[in-house]
Formats: C-alpha cells, sequence, structure tokens
C-alpha cells in the first residue's frame, strides 16, 4: 500500500477546533436525521461524515454542512421542515435525489444504500460502489477547485470494503460518466499516490488528457474559493475576482455540466454551454439582488 500522504496528517494539539467542529457536525447529523424520520422522511446522507468515516482517526475531513438527499416526493414537504426553529438550527443542504451527481435511478440508490452506525445511531449512506461515483463527480463538476477533496477519493479507494464491486460501480452509468470516474481516480493516483496495483484497470486506463492536467494545477494556483456572487456585493475586489474566476469559464466543471466527454479535443461548446445555463442566468440574479440591495 501507499505511504500516508504527509500533507494530511492532523496534529490533534494544535487543530482542536477543527477536531470540536467535526464532533459537532456528527452530532448535527444524527440530529437531522432523527428530525426527519420523526417526520417520516428517510434522508440519505451524501459527503460530509460519509466521506469523513473512511478516513484514518489522526486525519480530520473538514466539512460545513450536512449534505442530505430525499426523493421528488419528500422534498417540498422537506423544505418546509427545514425552516422550523429546531431545524433551522441545523446546517442541512438539502438535495432533491442526486440531480446530476449521478444517473442510476434514485429507488435503486436506496434500495442499494446501507446503514451504519454514529454513536451508535443508524445513519443511511449510499453503498461504497454508489458514494465513490457520487464523491467523483461532485470534484468534478466543481471544477476541481480542491486538491484536498481528492483524499476523499483516496480513503474511499483505499479503505473499501473486501467485497467492493467495481463493475458495480461503474457499470451503471454511461461510458461518458465511467471515464469522468477512471479519471478522478487517475488524478487521485497522480496527485495523492494512491497505490493503483490492486485495482481492475491499467494505466491507459486511467491516463489523463493534458488539457485535464493542466486545468487543475491551473485552478488549484490561482487559490479561489468558488463563492456566490450575490454574497460578494459588498466587496468589489472579491466581486470582480469571482466574475474573473468565471470568464471563460471552468473547461472541466463545463464539461461536466453539458454531460460531456473527457476526451473530446475542444471544450469550447461546452463553455459555451456552460456560459448559457449558468454563468448568464447567475448575472441576472445578481443585478436583481443588487437592484433590491441598492434601491
Amino acid at each position: 500500500m501507499s505511504s500516508q500522504p504527509n500533507n494530511q496528517k492532523i496534529e490533534p494539539a494544535d487543530n482542536r477546533w477543527s477536531i470540536l467542529f467535526a464532533r459537532k457536525l456528527e452530532l448535527e447529523t444524527i440530529q437531522a436525521f432523527r428530525f426527519f424520520r420523526d417526520h417520516d422522511v428517510e434522508p440519505l446522507l451524501i459527503k460530509g461524515w460519509a466521506a469523513a468515516r473512511n478516513y484514518p482517526n489522526d486525519r480530520i475531513r473538514f466539512y460545513s454542512d450536512i449534505d442530505i438527499a430525499v426523493s421528488r416526493s419528500d422534498f417540498d414537504r422537506t423544505k418546509k421542515l427545514l425552516l422550523s426553529p429546531l431545524a433551522s438550527k441545523i446546517a442541512v443542504d438539502l438535495h432533491l435525489e442526486l440531480r446530476h451527481l449521478d444517473t442510476k435511478p434514485w429507488q435503486e440508490i436506496v434500495s442499494d444504500s446501507v446503514e451504519v452506525e454514529l454513536d451508535g445511531y443508524p445513519i443511511r449512506i449510499p453503498c461504497p460502489e454508489d458514494h465513490l461515483r457520487i464523491l467523483a463527480v461532485h470534484w468534478l463538476n466543481d471544477g476541481g477547485e480542491s486538491k484536498d477533496r481528492l483524499y476523499d477519493i483516496f480513503y474511499a479507494v483505499r479503505n473499501r470494503p473486501n467485497d467492493f464491486d467495481w463493475d458495480k460501480c461503474l457499470g451503471q452509468v454511461s461510458e461518458v460518466r465511467r471515464g469522468w470516474i477512471l479519471a478522478v481516480l487517475g488524478l487521485t493516483h497522480k496527485y495523492c499516490d494512491l497505490d493503483i496495483r490492486d485495482l481492475p484497470f491499467s494505466a491507459q486506463d486511467l491516463s489523463l488528457p493534458k488539457w485535464l492536467v493542466s486545468a487543475v494545477e491551473k485552478e488549484w494556483e490561482a487559490g479561489i474559493p468558488h463563492r456566490s456572487l450575490h454574497t460578494c456585493l459588498n466587496d468589489p475586489k472579491e466581486l470582480f475576482r469571482q466574475l474573473r474566476k468565471r470568464f471563460p469559464p471552468n473547461p472541466l466543471q463545463a464539461t461536466i455540466e453539458q454531460e460531456g466527454s473527457l476526451d473530446d479535443g475542444s471544450r469550447l461548446r461546452y463553455q459555451l454551454g456552460s456560459l448559457r445555463d449558468r454563468v448568464f442566468p447567475s448575472l441576472r440574479g445578481v443585478a436583481q439582488t443588487a437592484l433590491l440591495k441598492f434601491r
């Protein structure tokens, strides 16, 4: 097995706040599940603690909210439940099923999901094969912004169960999406030293397009975390940085949003599609917010 990535080690004495905050979110995860179940909603946890549980005890996987997916039939009611005084104190990011994160039918995701214990309380999460896909697509859809989040993939693969089924992971999505997951594995191997000797893939399977390597390295070098434009209206410098971050659109994010192949020769049509579907509507929303704010 590969050695532990040294840059991820957490020294508890120097990171007490991170440990306490992670513990706070664990307790809130249990609280959220109890609350939803008390109202006849069965939630599915993705990312967050579901990813952190794969990490070694001496490493902290920081996250700031609780990503919960619910069925389409429960979504509107759950949104209203989150407005209640009790639920409003919990940092829940509510998802309408899995939206763009996966194409496997929701009922099959739920049917294959598993319950794992957090402080003795059952938390429902996707099966390891499904969750690896979800984590990978989420990372790609963020444009590869966070290099550290590749360790979600590193530990999900390294600490996968013995009966992990790669056909189940990759065989239930399109060839395009299969290519996405293999690319993330390739990036995790390249940048996090993921040991691939026991994986059923060749080096050729995990080869990376030059444009992809260039795009993620450029994103990491820029080091500009994504912020919603409307949160920057009182900070012109940050607003400009965020606008600059969006033009031209991140080629990786645009490709994923447009359900594109990573092997296509040009990103231009995907970036134009992103401008149409994401950037221009966002700018209209900011303009409307600004008019209301400064009226």
